[in-house]
């Protein structure tokens, strides 16, 4: 199914489109609204950026996003807000229930969090700035003017430090980005998407699009006849005689990850028998990568739709490899993005799609329901903490600091894409047929109720016994998290230009 339809990049805001990596400085701020009025007149003519492409890039730029209770501050009528997903109407840490499924139990429990942990912890907006090396300050003077002080509360700055292309561990980061289908000319027909493919329809990251399913995710929709103010906004492209509110915006997960860069390393470099080459193979079968992003399996012979030529560290997927004889099954990556097709391996026409589909032929952990396509994020985390080597990170005096990433997401569907990563693919102790093991990285490593273990990681070997590590430590602890919504600029405008509480512009 296609559609012709322009996408507006000046509705987008920017970080939809670009991971703004050409500036190196950031500041990320977490706020309370404390006069709506004044807060109205802020965002009116904050500079906000937008996705419009230029040559050369901006030297700086503005990202904002509104929590449910940073929107209710602001005077968003409850009808509006009851059309948002129930995900983020109830937010991250909303309940038992949901933690668990993401994992945050233990030393991840929201109550041991720094912000976000309860209502009164989830800040109301969230603003991303970011500039040219040594540009921070002056961008933050200006960004923030006379008003802001009368407007918010600042609640927090949470840590960011440019450390390159790496992640804290030390490992090449960002590599895995799905494409985004700008032009909306890919079919989302599943005899046609049978195999992995990196691009992606633009309704699987920007409201008011088409999905991969080719329906339009649930999203806040006005009747500009109950709501004049409401004129600013685009038309709903599914409802043309409806305001859509959603249109342009996205839905941006955070979440404060602390990472224990030396406790990494110095348990690889205890089970490699501080041997250097077993403990640069150890960790890069964890994570599924080598520390220079090269993938455990050679690039895939054919062309895979969606992925440039020359990326030759993203043209691979998992299908010569079921065993993970290469990279290991419950390595980070292949949790992260399995990178399967609509139909498991083998599947070449109607009568062996029958076949497997009657349960035959088959191994039992290939799935025809978990499309990759249908689950995937666009990252947009920043680290934080000063780089520590691994050469320097093992040895027993390793410097102590704050490290970690300010992990980023943008999604349509927050249940769908980052909430079923995290629970079914990255937390899960059978993911794909695996035993006993969550990621080897992200993981907890709580017991199951009935007493199992979850502290393994496994290698198999095809000339011999499987490797099992066993005893593996929690390497990265949840500090703080929370769900936002990132609206198109004409919402924002729409925001804006609320009346006041207590009056009520209609028709």
């Amino acid at each position: 199914m296609t559609n012709s339809s322009d996408l507006n990049f000046d509705d987008l805001q920017a970080l939809l489109r670009c991971s703004h990596k050409n500036l190196k400085d950031t500041c990320f701020l977490l706020l309370n609204i404390i006069d709506a009025d004044a807060a109205k007149q802020w965002l009116n003519s904050a500079p906000v950026s937008n996705a419009v492409l230029t040559d050369p890039p901006p030297n700086t730029a503005l990202q904002i996003a509104f929590s449910v209770d940073g929107l209710r501050a602001l005077g968003l009528k409850e009808t509006v807000i009851d059309s948002f997903s129930d995900e983020f109407i109830f937010g991250m840490s909303g309940d038992e229930s949901r933690s668990r499924r993401l994992g945050d139990v233990g030393a991840n429990a929201p109550e041991y969090w720094d912000w976000g942990g309860d209502a009164a912890q989830v800040p109301h907006m969230l603003l991303l700035l970011y500039a040219e090396k040594g540009g921070i300050k002056a961008w933050r003077e200006t960004v923030q003017g006379k008003q802001f002080l009368k407007a918010f509360k600042l609640l927090r700055e949470l840590p960011t430090l440019d450390i390159g292309d790496i992640e804290p561990f030390g490992f090449i980061d960002g590599i895995s980005q799905p494409r985004i289908d700008w032009a909306r000319q890919q079919s989302t027909d599943s005899h046609e998407r049978n195999r992995y493919s990196n691009l992606l329809a633009a309704g699987e990251i920007v409201l008011g699009y088409r999905n991969e399913y080719g329906q339009y995710t649930a999203r806040p929709l006005i009747d500009p006849k109950q709501d004049l103010v409401a004129a600013v906004l685009p038309d709903a492209e599914d409802q043309p005689n409806q305001k859509d509110f959603g249109r342009n915006g996205s839905y941006l997960v955070l979440r404060q990850l602390d990472q224990d860069v030396p406790g990494f390393w110095q348990f690889i470099d205890k089970a490699s028998g501080s041997m250097a080459e077993k403990r640069e193979q150890l960790a890069a079968a964890m994570v599924g990568r080598q520390r220079n992003g090269a993938p455990l399996l050679p690039p895939a012979s054919e062309k895979i739709p969606g992925i440039p030529d020359d990326d030759q560290r993203n043209r691979f997927n998992f299908d010569p490899d079921p065993g993970g004889n290469r990279c290991p099954v419950g390595a980070h990556i292949r949790r992260a993005n399995p990178r399967t097709g609509d139909l498991p391996p083998g599947i070449t026409s109607w009568f062996t799609w029958l076949i497997r589909f009657l349960g035959f032929g088959g191994k039992p952990d290939e799935d025809l329901v978990a499309s990759s396509r249908f689950h995937r994020i666009l990252r947009r985390g920043r680290g934080y903490g000063p780089v520590l080597p691994p050469e320097e990170a093992i040895k027993p005096d390793a410097p102590a600091a704050e490290r970690g990433l300010q992990f980023i997401c943008l999604v349509a569907n927050i249940s769908r894409q980052f909430e079923f990563v995290q629970n079914a693919w990255v937390m899960n102790t059978k993911f794909d047929g695996v035993q006993q093991e969550r990621d080897p990285l992200l993981g907890h490593r709580k017991p199951l109720i009935s007493g199992e273990v979850t502290d393994q990681f496994n290698r198999p070997d095809p000339a011999g016994p499987k490797h099992i590590t066993c005893h593996l430590p929690q390497f990265v602890t949840v500090r703080g998290g929370g769900y936002f919504f990132m609206p198109g600029l004409r919402a924002l405008k729409y925001l804006a230009t609320l009346p006041a509480k207590g009056s009520e512009i209609s028709s």
